[in-house]
């Protein structure tokens, strides 16, 4: 599946992701709940709380009311989504997560 075959609002969730992702390490995430909404983040590294960017964007949009999520993805120069990334996004039951480049090209 290329950028060009994705839904636009697939497209929409990947440039918020990669728009977060220049600010920390090169790792941004962005997810889409039920209502369309969406919410994106970067990385939490702090002394007493560490958080990867999807794990951030999941807790943004369930501490905003979400109660589902369409789709989420992940722009990375790195490693794609850990276990812990994909769990949180499964817990609200996303259909689709999106892992890309930093220039936006799906893995």
């Amino acid at each position: 599946m290329t950028e060009a075959t994705l839904d636009p609002e697939d497209n929409k969730i990947i440039t918020l992701a990669r728009a977060a992702a220049p600010y920390r390490r090169r790792r941004g995430a962005a997810v889409r709940d039920e209502t369309g909404r969406t919410y994106s983040a970067t990385n939490v590294a702090l002394p007493s709380l560490t958080l990867s960017a999807l794990q951030v964007a999941v807790a943004m949009a369930v501490s905003s009311g979400a109660e589902s999520l369409e789709a989420a993805a992940l722009v990375t120069a790195g490693e794609g989504p850990s276990e812990a990334d994909r769990a949180a996004v499964t817990d609200l039951g996303a259909k689709a997560l999106f892992t890309a480049g930093p220039d936006g090209t799906l893995r």
